[in-house]
């Protein structure tokens, strides 16, 4: 999860969220409870934050309506909420150390990735549970963040390794699946070249036939759910890497559609690494 929290929920995700459905989202808008920004199609779009502030509010009484309970959260397995724990108490150097002893032990920074991944989903869940506070969750992200940073910087590149550039769909805030992807491409060889977010895709699409890079990595989280959208940000970018034969992998839980232009889908690392070993 980005440390900044910024993306837009629709009103079906704001519903989900606070376990409603979409019609009472729509009418606390409407009355001024809920703060929300219209689309240019005239459609509600809500922060994290502040649907985390309304639901705060109503759990208080501070605003006199009534939300369901929330349903009770599976529990993880050990070591996913072994890593969670880790997120919220160690500062960057401590994170980074144990980052790397945790490849030690498993191996494959693939492992690992998919390690952490899961114990950022829990990291979510334990906010939207109220167990921890959105301030504990920044800054676990932005730890992790840096700890990621320090773990890519001290992998070897090759000389004449092949091209690698990550970037996030447009309107996506969430870049810490592409920082874990980046330790796990340097790991298998790449050069990676951080695009990161609001690079429009015509631009990227630009960037990938000037420099000829052997993949493009996109994220989409599960914010981003409309599949139109989506198809329309990374078609430029299908094009320009079925034009230089450039192999163009989606990750995320965003809802990419099927009919993009040779491009390759993973849900995990561990599917990420099955495809760089094909490539191998």
């Amino acid at each position: 999860m980005n440390s900044q929290r910024r993306q837009y929920l629709s009103t079906a995700q704001a519903a989900e969220l606070l376990g409603v459905g979409p019609t009472s989202v729509k009418r606390w808008a409407d009355l001024g409870l809920l703060g929300c920004v219209r689309t240019a199609g005239n459609h509600r779009r809500f922060t994290h934050d502040e649907v985390e502030r309304f639901a705060r509010a109503v759990q208080a009484g501070q605003i006199g309506l009534q939300l369901p309970p929330a349903p009770p959260r599976v529990a993880p397995a050990a070591h996913v909420t072994e890593w969670t724990d880790r997120l919220l108490a160690l500062g960057p150097v401590a994170l980074h150390d144990a980052l790397r002893s945790e490849r030690q032990a498993l191996g494959a920074w693939w492992r690992v990735a998919d390690r952490v991944g899961a114990a950022l989903h829990d990291l979510g869940e334990r906010w939207l549970c109220g167990e921890i506070s959105v301030i504990d969750e920044h800054l676990a992200s932005e730890r992790l963040t840096r700890a990621l940073a320090r773990c890519g910087e001290g992998l070897p590149t090759p000389h004449g390794a092949p091209l690698a550039l990550l970037a996030a769909a447009t309107g996506e805030e969430h870049t810490l699946g592409l920082a874990l992807a980046e330790v796990v491409l340097r790991e298998a060889g790449y050069t990676v070249e951080w695009i990161g977010r609001h690079t429009p895709g015509e631009y990227l699409a630009a960037h990938v036939r000037r420099h000829r890079a052997a993949l493009v990595g996109l994220t989409a989280s599960q914010c981003l759910q409309d599949a139109a959208s989506l198809r329309v940000a990374a078609l430029p970018i299908a094009e320009a890497c079925q034009a230089m034969g450039t192999r163009l992998i989606l990750g995320g839980a965003g809802r990419w559609p099927a009919d993009i232009p040779a491009a390759e889908r993973v849900h995990d690392f561990d599917a990420l690494q099955a495809l760089l070993a094909d490539a191998a």
